[in-house]
């Protein structure tokens, strides 16, 4: 495992000790933390100055430099605090004079559970999904580690950093329509907002965007996509969009075919598996209980009683993954029901004049009913959603 920022292995490798090139750019990091700069200020002092992050990017992750400032692994204790966390055996190896910073361990668990989803014929294809959560406080374990810094610096630093509030953004009386709509004809993650101020002092205009932050925060050189200027983009897809919105039927045939795709990647009868698997789910239970009764009669062994359990448990897993994707699929389709009846109710009240006088909430909101998709391409714009896919150029 790679030791923390700051850190290296010592021979053994059962223990930490200060880097000291890695820890002069920690303490530095602190003390602007502690003069109030917050992470985008230490973010473009450390670009400026060439310093490579921990994974050896050019820039610096904003929150990764938050957690290095609220971690626990650069706060000085004394022994005595130290010792209320350790074993007394690990406390009477550490020197008394001398201030320790906490490495917390056991802070995760990860779990393995299998999940069903639709193979695209009807049928079902099982495969394991992991998940990470955050363990009760109460089971993380505290190891030791050499203090550099002051507690004095690592507080303030803190402090500062909590009580720091970002700049007051200006110029945001404006809904972005596409938020959360329009994707990165690159690298097709979700773009972003961003407003700039140009021009001299008393003739400065505003200018609006849509970016991806893939290609303009942290890792430049990622994505080639440009900013977008939002106000044509915006007036370009609603002007497609507004006019498919006019043909009723086009919309309502559009959302039904999304509702029996959603239909037929679920189970024909899902009312009748519901019903099956949870019979299967009490009959686990009802199987538990008999191998347990048989152990404690001594007519099973404990290594047979564990592999019973164990075929048990995979048999409850996949009956509770089975049920979830069914409740989910029910759900999604329930939703996009409920979605297509408002958006056809809506639009028999305002087309067709009253659609160019929504406001960019409304249109947003009209997007996401309709399950719409953009990005920019070389000749336009890629669009899909209730009504298919297309192309339409600028």
């Amino acid at each position: 495992m790679k030791p923390p920022y700051g850190f290296r292995y010592n021979a053994a490798r059962d223990g930490l000790i200060v880097h000291e090139p890695e820890m002069t750019v920690v303490e530095r990091i602190f003390r602007w933390a502690a003069e109030g700069a917050g992470t985008n200020i230490i973010q473009g002092r450390l670009r400026a100055e060439g310093v490579p992050s921990p994974r050896g990017k050019e820039n610096w992750w904003r929150q990764g430099i938050k957690r290095l400032v609220t971690s626990d692994l650069y706060k000085p204790h004394t022994h005595q605090e130290i010792a209320g966390m350790v074993s007394e055996e690990v406390a009477a190896k550490l020197d008394p004079g001398k201030e320790y910073g906490v490495r917390w361990a056991n802070q995760k668990v990860r779990r393995t559970r299998q999940v069903a989803e639709s193979d695209g014929n009807g049928g079902r294809r099982y495969r394991k999904r992991n998940t990470v959560a955050l363990r009760h406080p109460e089971e993380w374990v505290a190891i030791p580690v050499p203090a550099h810094l002051s507690r004095e610096l690592v507080e303030q630093a803190r402090s500062m950093m909590a009580a720091h509030c970002a700049p007051q953004r200006k110029h945001l009386a404006r809904g972005w329509e596409l938020r959360g709509i329009l994707r990165c004809g690159g690298c097709g993650v979700l773009m972003g907002t961003h407003t700039v101020r140009a021009g001299v002092a008393r003739t400065k205009k505003t200018y609006h965007y849509y970016k991806c932050r893939a290609a303009s925060d942290y890792r430049r050189g990622l994505c080639s996509q440009k900013m977008v200027r939002a106000e044509p983009v915006e007036a370009e897809i609603w002007g497609f969009v507004s006019g498919l919105l006019k043909d009723p039927e086009r919309i309502r045939a559009g959302m039904q075919e999304l509702i029996d795709r959603e239909r037929s990647a679920g189970s024909s009868d899902p009312t009748e598996e519901i019903a099956a698997w949870s019979e299967r789910l009490e009959e686990c239970e009802r199987l538990r209980r008999a191998y347990q009764d048989q152990q404690a009669a001594g007519l099973m062994t404990l290594e047979e009683l564990s592999e019973r359990l164990r075929e048990l448990e995979d048999t409850r897993k996949l009956a509770l993954a089975e049920l979830e994707a069914i409740t989910a699929c029910r759900e999604r389709v329930e939703h996009l029901e409920r979605d297509r009846d408002a958006l056809l109710e809506e639009m028999a009240a305002a087309v067709p004049g009253a659609l160019d006088g929504l406001y960019s909430d409304d249109k947003n909101r009209i997007y996401r009913m309709l399950r719409l998709s953009a990005a920019p391409s070389p000749y336009g714009y890629e669009v899909s959603g209730a009504f298919c896919a297309t192309e339409f150029s600028r």
